[in-house]
């Protein structure tokens, strides 16, 4: 299954999957992706949780055993795997597989990966991952798909905004996802719930800053 960011809140309200494969060069959406699931999985009684990180030296057999040993005090985890480079390698490759043929409804596992080039896209690891997971591709919104994005982060916090405004916000950050964040979260800083006028999203940074 692949699912776009915005749609896994929806998913998530609906159960837990026991694997999830977040993956895109957007970090913003890679990390609210992973808080998001790890929200959940708290809340659905997964009280241990393991973080390994596949860098240089990592031990693959980690992998193997840690959805095989629970602690005493808790009967279900979380098992997050990050690979920074998005390469395995020839044993992770085979351990992810491996991984991938032993799922369980006791363990939800997180596969965080950078944005992966289309030989990696199509390796057998990888492939594995898409066909066992939910896939969550994370990439970097359009400039002209980010007004939108803009206005469903408003109104999260219950504010909005003319088109016009929206575009200008956009054009402002030059299309940068974390910088928009950041501007939106200012936005609810300094104004109520409601509408917001250009006057208000332009001012801000000079009242923020005074």
């Amino acid at each position: 299954m692949k699912l776009s960011s915005e749609d896994l809140p929806r998913h998530l309200a609906k159960g837990l999957a026991p694997l999830y494969v977040i993956h895109g060069e957007a970090l913003l959406l890679s990390i609210e992706a992973a808080d998001s699931i790890r929200v959940a999985a708290r809340a659905a009684g997964y009280d241990e949780r393991e973080v390994l990180t596949a860098e240089q030296g990592f031990k693959w057999a980690e992998l193997r055993n840690s959805a095989q040993s629970l602690s005493l005090f808790s009967s279900r985890k979380l098992v997050e795997l990050r690979i920074p480079t998005g390469k395995p390698g020839v044993e992770g490759a085979q351990a992810i597989q491996d991984y991938c043929g032993q799922l369980n409804s006791d363990t939800v596992t997180v596969v965080t990966l950078p944005k992966l080039d289309s030989t990696g896209q199509k390796s057998k690891w990888f492939t594995t991952l898409t066909e066992h997971g939910v896939v969550i591709a994370t990439e970097e919104i359009a400039l002209n798909a980010l007004p939108g994005w803009i206005a469903g982060r408003l109104q999260r916090q219950g504010q909005s905004t003319d088109m016009d405004t929206l575009r200008f916000l956009a054009e402002r950050v030059e299309g940068n996802l974390l910088a928009a964040f950041q501007e939106i979260q200012k936005l609810a800083l300094l104004f109520p719930a409601g509408p917001l006028t250009f006057e208000q999203v332009d001012r801000k940074s000079t009242r923020l800053n005074s």
